[in-house]
């Protein structure tokens, strides 16, 4: 198995507060990608998605298949979250990392960092709020002030924007109407609802499929959990985030590389990574229009990312 490089938290040093602040010198990472080694490992930053040992890690998978499809070595940086993910492409520790719509656009918006591929949306429901099947909770409408709300991530397009919106639209507003948490992960949130900190916690569409399946990301068995709510879609599901100042000859050997490793034929493999493209063709180097319908959707959540920098 590859070596994992040092954690990005400790490369960067800084606090989550400051990560969409401020803007930061690229001319000595310019001139270290204008006399790049052509050997040099492609390096990938990423939040944890699990550790089940009864299957393949995606993120082991995916480094795989790049290596693959590039010939390159591929260095998998272990990030806290969404973030500092952004932080890390933004002060030139990575060259890529695997962002989900809503933190795509925040660190687009910066100006600071390019998305290399992305994946637009489908039509179906992003975002599910799940309660306990005996929760006297039916709808999203039954929320009450007192009622703890579970959320993954502040960056988190399926953990929290999404459901925002959802709970927006049904007249809710966050520490009004309902009680938020974040709880630092989605398989957090699952925990919290299980153990009675949370009566409702906002998630990906995806998990609940996994019920029975015996997975630690969502530690529930059919029928032990339920809906009350569902988002709407997103205009972009995932995308592959890169450093502006990304060597040539990795930016060219990724953007051949990427789509031929999210096909059909990896996607077992890929699992929880694959799923989360909800099966739509990738543009390659999209324009930064595509992320426009996020800014009014995030401004609900009162994020603006229409000008960060």
């Amino acid at each position: 198995m590859r070596a994992r490089a040092l954690p990005a938290l400790a490369l960067l040093g800084v606090g989550a507060a400051v990560v969409l602040a401020g803007c930061s010198s690229t001319a000595d990472a310019a001139d270290a990608a204008a006399t790049a080694d052509p050997d040099a490992p492609i390096t990938f930053a990423t939040t944890p998605l699990g550790d089940d040992p009864a299957a393949e890690n995606p993120i082991e998978a995916f480094a795989d298949l790049v290596e693959q499809e590039t010939g390159r070595a591929v260095e998998i940086v272990d990030v806290p979250d969404y973030t500092a993910v952004v932080e890390a492409l933004r002060n030139h520790h990575v060259d890529i990392g695997f962002m989900s719509g809503f933190p795509s656009a925040l660190a687009v918006n910066t100006g600071e960092v390019d998305s290399l591929v992305a994946w637009p949306g489908n039509d179906d429901p992003v975002s599910t709020c799940l309660v306990l099947d005996g929760s006297p909770l039916q709808t999203v409408e039954d929320l009450t002030p007192e009622s703890v709300v579970a959320f993954a991530d502040p960056a988190s397009s399926s953990g929290y924007f999404m459901p925002v919106a959802l709970l927006h639209e049904a007249g809710l507003e966050k520490d009004v109407d309902y009680t938020a948490m974040f709880s630092g992960g989605h398989d957090m949130s699952f925990t919290a609802l299980k153990e009675g900190q949370a009566d409702v916690a906002c998630t990906s569409t995806i998990f609940p499929q996994m019920a029975g399946a015996g997975s630690p990301m969502f530690p529930f068995e059919e029928g032990e959990t339920r809906s009350i709510g569902e988002s709407a879609s997103m205009p972009v599901a995932v995308t592959v985030l890169a450093d502006q100042d990304l060597a040539e000859d990795k930016r060219a050997l990724l953007l051949e590389a990427l789509p031929n490793v999210f096909t059909e034929d990896n996607a077992e493999a890929l699992g929880a990574m694959m799923e989360a493209m909800q099966g739509t063709e990738p543009i390659l180097e999209p324009d930064d229009e595509i992320f426009q319908p996020f800014v009014d959707i995030a401004a609900i959540a009162d994020v603006d990312i229409s000008d960060l920098g």
